[in-house]
């Protein structure tokens, strides 16, 4: 189960990595990457909504997947508890 979830939050870390460099710091977005031909195809403001929105919900679903792994993975002592030390 964990691999699984390992593999998942690469995945999606992969993907969001990929979706954020298509995104252009000045508004273009995927409309100027194309030269101005994605907007005949779906136009470029929802273009920009898709891949707005394609950031959102990779970035919360790693978010979501790396705090089930951490609860999956647990161990440790928990907060406030005293770790005996061994005497020699």
């Amino acid at each position: 189960m964990l691999s699984t979830i390992t593999v998942l939050i690469a995945i999606i870390s992969v993907l969001l990595m990929a979706v954020i460099l298509v995104q252009n710091p000045k508004g273009g977005g995927i409309d100027a990457t194309f030269g101005g031909q994605a907007q005949q195809l779906f136009g470029a403001a929802r273009s920009t909504d898709f891949v707005e929105k394609a950031t959102w919900v990779l970035a919360g679903s790693l978010l979501i997947l790396c705090v089930v792994a951490v609860l999956l993975v647990g161990g440790g002592a928990p907060i406030g508890a005293e770790i005996p030390l061994q005497s020699q």
